[in-house]
């Protein structure tokens, strides 16, 4: 039997003594970041949620066996929040399309769900009118039966088509005469207040969406879309600045398999709200790690204001200080300033004169350099009040972390 077979089967329940703990780490975690990006202004903070989004988008697709070009996405972000993204890679219509969908949810997020919307977003997702190679129904409610069965990473598998000896049937969705009452209560229960957390809520919006399988394709994105608006509207902020797609993501095959025993179950969803609850603290994490890299690269620039530099030499820092995953050599400078590698050689002596760099192993053959960060510059860990380093708190290892760093390499 499936849960959607049973009587009343969305009144789920669960152990609120197994949840309440991680519903507190979740809420705890959630102030303290926000705590930490209150010390950042306005600019900063729509890039913190430009890096989040641009992998929230990625990694969501990515659940579903769709591959985008993140540097395309970060692109078509940073141009529709705009912000100045430093490696402009024009974006596909596709891509636009797909973040179209993600800043319209997080930004209006206390606008009414309607299934006018939601059509609209399914579609943007296939604007061609296929999926791996088949046409799909787009921008409206299914008519055909979605059985989710083995090889359920192939979209068309997870429409039930033959998988020629492997056939196994893991879910079958609510008939589709059901879906528009399934959805049209689904939609009231989603706009409306009830006593319970939006961290609750946004796991059951979650379950709820994809138990009941509206659409030929795309409900996972759209279910973890989801997710984000109920997150959003607990916080009340249009800023996003974590993601659970990228957690779901790294343990997708367990994602899958709680998803199938829930469905099968008899609507006690503990097991899920558990699992999903710790995936956010994951996230948390994440994003914490984030917002450090935006903290030091301002707290490194409120040292630098003083120190001469040219136009070249500041674009070039701001490109290592976000994070471009190379070494600082003669050679990566010339390629990416577009200038002699003697130019570049000059520019990095001259940072390096200013203790702006310094080279990590001295008198090597093929020199290598990282940015210096003075100790004082570092933020102080919300926790203990120690000093707090790229890789989290010295002292009490806030963030899961223990190391002590003077100061940050830039590499691989």
């Amino acid at each position: 039997m499936y849960i959607h077979e049973r009587d009343n089967w969305t009144d789920f329940r669960w152990d609120m003594s197994q949840v309440s703990l991680l519903q507190e780490k979740v809420f705890r975690k959630q102030g303290l970041l926000y705590g930490r990006l209150s010390s950042l202004g306005f600019d900063s903070k729509l890039r913190a949620m430009a890096e989040n989004l641009t992998y929230d988008v990625v990694y969501s697709s990515e659940i579903e066996g769709i591959r985008l070009n993140v540097d395309q996405v970060r692109s078509s972000i940073a141009r529709k929040l705009g912000i100045e993204n430093v490696k402009d890679t024009a974006p596909s219509h596709y891509v636009d399309s797909v973040v179209g969908v993600m800043l319209e949810a997080i930004q209006h997020y206390d606008t009414p769900l309607s299934k006018k919307k939601l059509c609209a977003w399914q579609s943007a997702f296939f604007p061609t009118g296929y999926s791996d190679g088949s046409q799909i129904e787009t921008g409206q409610y299914r008519t055909n039966e979605e059985h989710i069965v083995s090889g359920r990473f192939s979209s068309a598998a997870r429409r039930g088509k033959p998988m020629f000896g492997r056939e196994k049937i893991h879910y079958i969705a609510p008939s589709p005469d059901r879906v528009e009452e399934e959805m049209e209560k689904f939609l009231i229960w989603f706009d409306s207040e009830e006593p319970v957390s939006s961290v609750i809520r946004s796991a059951i919006a979650h379950f709820w969406f994809v138990s009941i399988h509206p659409f030929e394709d795309g409900n996972g994105r759209l279910a973890r879309i989801l997710s984000d608006m109920l997150l959003a509207r607990g916080e009340k902020s249009e800023f996003r600045f974590y993601n659970v797609s990228s957690q779901i993501n790294k343990d997708k095959n367990h994602y899958y398999d709680i998803l199938e025993r829930m469905q099968h179950g008899n609507g006690d969803i503990t097991e899920w709200l558990v699992w999903y609850m710790q995936k956010l603290v994951d996230a948390l994490d994440e994003a914490d790690t984030i917002v450090t890299t935006i903290l030091n690269k301002s707290f490194f620039w409120q040292k630098a204001s003083s120190v001469p530099m040219t136009e070249r030499q500041t674009q070039m820092l701001n490109l290592f200080l976000d994070g471009y995953e190379a070494k600082i050599t003669s050679n990566t400078w010339a390629t990416l300033a577009k200038c002699s590698k003697d130019t570049a050689i000059r520019d990095i002596q001259d940072l390096v004169d200013k203790n702006i760099l310094i080279e990590d192993i001295p008198g090597a053959k093929r020199p290598s350099y990282s940015i210096v960060y003075d100790a004082e510059d570092f933020e102080h860990c919300n926790t203990c009040g120690s000093r707090m380093t790229c890789n989290g708190c010295s002292n009490c290892g806030a963030c899961d972390k223990n190391e002590s760093v003077q100061q940050i390499e830039i590499q691989v």
